[in-house]
């Protein structure tokens, strides 16, 4: 959490995000003054109803305000109120390239990436490599959903820290499979499946009560190993 007592994030419109597409809708959770890091946050699936605005999103924001980190969050081409159609997660790539180069334009910080479901897909494809990127948090990463299928052979190209977080009945990431993925990712990494999840990190039938609480935990503190906040 913040050193500083007195500090209070803040949200604000951000009205010049244009990807290739044209205007993205996005939101800044504001952070301190002297924060290290910035962060950007992508959405799931948006033909599915994913926005900036799903719980996981929101609550994966909540992890890196509590550092008093700076937070990007975007509608991808076609969602809310960007512009654009949706593009099979081909051009969505480009507008969260577009996001990381407005948080170097505007912040000037080294930036932290978290994605849920197609957005841990998409953003994780655009930032593996990119060298403003110092890490990589992917929740829920899918492998089929709807009839789509995610594949991750650019895993082992990825040198920055990474965390990955899904559900232990994760309907879109068998365990086993997952498993088998990411044993091809690249150090260093860490894996952990919050124990009764499904995919959106809610309950089962035999363990119903919402585990987001539990995936801002692993959030929290893989932060703050990896990279010292507090």
């Amino acid at each position: 959490m913040p050193t500083d007592s007195s500090f209070a994030s803040r949200v604000q419109t951000i009205d010049d995000l244009q990807g290739p597409a044209g205007r993205l809708e996005a939101l800044l959770n504001t952070g301190r003054p002297d924060a290290p890091y910035a962060a950007l946050v992508c959405h799931p699936h948006p033909p599915s109803g994913g926005t900036m605005h799903n719980k996981v999103v929101y609550n994966a924001m909540k992890v890196f305000t509590s550092f008093g980190l700076p937070v990007l969050r975007f509608n991808f081409r076609g969602a809310g109120l960007s512009e654009g159609t949706y593009d099979e997660g081909h051009g969505e790539q480009n507008d969260v390239r577009a996001a990381l180069s407005w948080l170097e334009h505007n912040l000037k910080l080294p930036i932290l990436f978290a994605g849920f479901s197609f957005g841990s897909n998409v953003g994780m494809r655009a930032c593996c490599g990119d060298l403003r990127v110092k890490g990589m948090i992917g929740l829920g990463l899918p492998v089929r959903a709807a009839g789509r299928d995610y594949t991750y052979g650019f895993l082992p190209k990825c040198d920055v820290p990474k965390l990955f977080i899904c559900g232990d009945h994760d309907e879109f990431s068998p365990r086993d499979v997952m498993e088998q993925v990411l044993a091809t990712a690249n150090e260093p990494k860490k894996m952990v499946w919050i124990e009764g999840a499904d995919h959106f990190f809610q309950g089962i039938p035999t363990s119903p009560r919402a585990k987001l609480d539990q995936m801002q935990v692993e959030m929290r503190t893989w932060l703050q190993d990896e990279f010292a906040l507090d």
